[in-house]
């Protein structure tokens, strides 16, 4: 049970820092749509890659942990249209958030394969699975 948490708890933080500042924003004036839009693509780069750090990464979860991190996207548009001065847009979910999840989905993934080459060491079983 602990080995769960240990590895869950960075998706909870990041999905819980996600709701609190979808919460709270302030308008950033003529910078409005680059700060919210840049914010997306960071976070949800962050939230794809700690769902993966939770499943673990083998090559069939990348496309779960993109899965979830669209996912929880969406539930966030949601959440923005009942906070007052917010609203939900569809292009933050299919643009910004896919943008971050897929770019740190494939930076993690070019890297993690990269470290393994350069080390001449094979990827792990569980990882070419």
């Amino acid at each position: 049970m602990r080995t769960f948490f240990k590895r869950w708890a960075p998706a909870l933080i990041v999905m819980l820092a996600i709701f609190l500042i979808s919460d709270r924003l302030p308008d950033f004036h003529s910078a409005d749509h680059i700060v919210k839009d840049t914010g997306h693509v960071i976070g949800y780069g962050l939230l794809a890659c700690s769902y993966l750090y939770a499943l673990g990464p083998v090559k069939q979860r990348y496309g779960l942990a993109w899965i979830f991190a669209i996912l929880y996207g969406i539930s966030d548009e949601i959440h923005q249209s009942f906070v007052p001065g917010r609203s939900s847009s569809v292009s933050d979910v299919l643009l910004f958030d896919n943008l971050g999840a897929v770019a740190a989905l494939s930076i993690y993934y070019y890297v993690l394969t990269k470290t393994n080459i350069r080390r001449n060491q094979p990827l792990r079983a569980a990882e070419t699975e």
